[in-house]
């Protein structure tokens, strides 16, 4: 009897990953599934008066080509196109749209809460899959990336680059926190502080996006970020694990030790396996716990969606 491998686990194989570790060999393999994600195009009127990828409202000499007409007293004879004139037989000139660049920069949480993974993914896995992706769809479009990547025990500023130099630049970042021979100098944040420090890194008009479980989304790091949805775009992505939401079915009753070292302090407990009110009660503790997140960040005009690490990103975007 020939034993079938299941689809996550085959892709997980394909892959050549483990589901524990983030290797560069994976966050590059996102280079080509950028059409997974939907346009990134900024929501509000550009604030930086940079020259890029966002076309203004106006025509002039600009970076991308718009369209030819017929030329007209006070064109510039320099962008007289001499093909289309020598066709037709009438002077055509090139018109131009001026473009306007918008530095965008990712916070990616790799702290201790995304640790952890039941199923296909560690959650730190998932949400470094994620940043690869929106790093190469950013240098698609043209955008300069930067942003920051932290743990609970180090911690790397990026400064916005342009084209590929840029994801690169990030993917060697995720790789280095995640990697047991890193050597980055030690220098840990929590989540309120890396949210400080990337308001003091993003400039007004840029796009921000916040990768992360928000497990330590306290009022502080709440303040930080409502000051930065005042002059920035924010975009945030939930990484869960289904285990979080709900115990796992089990047709016997069985009783489980569980431990948490929240913010230094040691606590323990039980947790009941097979037991339907003990279960509908962690699924509700759960559910509230979740929404309560989403208003948080609804408070700081952050849209939130959610990505599960249980699941390959092609399966939910």
């Amino acid at each position: 009897m020939i034993k079938k491998i299941h689809p996550h686990l085959a892709w997980l194989k394909q892959l050549k990953a483990n589901g524990v570790n983030a290797a560069k060999h994976e966050l590059l393999y996102y280079r080509g599934k950028t059409a997974l994600l939907k346009n990134l195009a900024p929501k509000q009127a550009q604030k930086a008066h940079l020259s890029g990828q966002y076309v203004s409202q106006h025509k002039g000499r600009g970076m991308e080509f718009d369209e030819v007409r017929h030329y007209q007293p006070g064109d510039d004879i320099r962008m007289i196109d001499w093909r289309v004139t020598a066709r037709t037989g009438k002077t055509h000139t090139k018109l131009f749209r001026e473009e306007r660049e918008r530095p965008v920069f990712i916070l990616t949480d790799l702290s201790e809460s995304m640790q952890f993974g039941s199923q296909l993914l560690y959650k730190s896995v998932q949400a470094s899959h994620l940043a690869a992706l929106l790093s190469w769809n950013i240098k698609q479009r043209g955008d300069r990336l930067g942003g920051l990547v932290f743990s609970h025990q180090q911690h790397v500023e990026l400064k916005p680059k342009s084209r590929q130099s840029g994801v690169l630049h990030y993917i060697h970042a995720l790789d280095a926190l995640t990697s047991e021979q890193a050597k980055v100098t030690p220098d840990p944040l929590d989540f309120s502080q890396a949210c400080a420090r990337l308001r003091r890194l993003a400039k007004p008009g840029s796009l921000v996006i916040i990768i992360s479980d928000f497990q330590q989304l306290n009022e502080a790091a709440v303040k930080q970020l409502s000051l930065l949805g005042q002059h920035c775009q924010l975009q945030a992505y939930r990484i869960f694990d289904p285990l979080e939401l709900a115990l796992p079915n089990v047709n016997i009753r069985q009783v489980l030790k569980v431990q948490s070292n929240q913010q230094n302090q040691n606590t323990s407990g039980n947790i009941v396996l097979g037991d339907k009110k003990e279960a509908l009660k962690y699924q509700q503790e759960a559910l509230n716990f979740m929404q309560q997140q989403q208003k948080q960040l609804a408070r700081c005009r952050c849209p939130l969606t959610d990505i599960s690490s249980a699941l390959p990103l092609e399966e939910q975007l």
